[in-house]
């Protein structure tokens, strides 16, 4: 009776092992199936014309007033890794979620964020909050907050080099614009495409995100800078014509993309740049909380250089 109970036992036990062993059912594999992600193939869009140019607000930029972020009370999430600058995920107080830049690149990335979407140009939804608390973190100086609005989704990076605009005047326009602002962080990861989140056949809109190495000059390593009003001053922006093309004065990463800037695309953007007034470019500056003498040095050579463009295309300057 013992053995049979023994044996019996050990063939349960037998039973039980081989049934482990068993693969996980095909359901498993279906529901991973189901939580693929979505495939967002709408129309690619980079410019919309500004029809409204001369009235647009680049104190506030994208977004409006509706889309400022409520200050009232500031929380950390996480830290963000990645890039030159520390970033934090923050939530405002009205529970809106907001990437905090905490760096030099702060400002002037703000104020080229204004005069690309002034120029009809997708951007991010920014804002430069001269000190904020950021509770569980500490105070800071010169924050930039960058929005990730619920029903936005970042569906990857575009290339420069390959791309549906490649060779468009609107994409060319915003290359000469990367040298007028010195841009010298030419990469594509600094680029991403935005879409309507859950929406497969929406817009996707190529927008270039970080423009934080800005406003400094060009150059190697060791002599590019960011954020240096004075340096932005002095550097020098086009260094002739030749037959048809224009050559720029260009010293940073993925240079070989300014070589092919006509005559034809510099009038097509200076026509755009040249009906900005002058206090609309310095509202770019103020955007960005730069000192009123600040304001006024940069303002000034962004002037000079649409000043430069029209004089290139024969489309005139202000």
């Amino acid at each position: 009776m013992f053995k049979a109970r023994s044996i019996l036992l050990l063939l349960l036990s037998v039973v039980f092992l081989l049934g482990a062993a068993v693969p996980a059912p095909a359901q498993t594999k279906n529901t991973k199936n189901k939580k693929e992600k979505k495939v967002y193939s709408g129309t690619p869009v980079l410019w919309q014309a500004p029809d409204d140019i001369e009235s647009r607000n680049l104190l506030v930029g994208a977004g409006g007033e509706a889309l400022k972020p409520d200050l009232s009370r500031v929380t950390f999430v996480a830290e963000k890794q990645g890039g030159w600058s520390k970033k934090y995920t923050v939530r405002d107080g009205k529970g809106d979620v907001w990437v905090a830049k905490l760096s030099k690149e702060a400002q002037p990335e703000t104020a080229a964020n204004r005069l690309l979407w002034a120029l009809g140009y997708h951007t991010e939804i920014s804002h430069l909050v001269p000190k904020l608390e950021i509770q569980g973190k500490g105070t800071f100086e010169n924050v930039r907050l960058e929005a990730r609005p619920k029903d936005v989704k970042r569906t990857g990076e575009w290339l420069w080099t390959n791309n549906p605009f490649v060779g468009k005047p609107e994409f060319q326009g915003l290359k000469i614009m990367m040298v007028l602002i010195n841009n010298w962080d030419m990469k594509d990861d600094n680029n991403q495409i935005l879409a309507t989140k859950g929406v497969t056949d929406s817009e996707r809109r190529y927008i270039v995100s970080d423009l934080g190495a800005t406003f400094g000059k060009t150059g190697g390593i060791i002599s590019r800078s960011r954020n240096k009003p004075p340096d932005y001053v002095k550097s020098e922006f086009v260094k002739g014509v030749s037959g048809n093309e224009v050559d720029f004065h260009y010293g940073g990463k993925n240079g070989k993309l300014f070589e092919d800037i006509t005559i034809q695309d510099v009038k097509w953007l200076a026509s755009w740049l040249s009906r900005l007034s002058d206090e609309q470019i310095k509202d770019a500056f103020r955007a960005a909380n730069y000192s009123n003498e600040d304001v006024e040095l940069l303002a000034g050579a962004v002037r000079a250089r649409i000043n430069a463009l029209s004089n290139l295309s024969g489309s005139g300057g202000n």
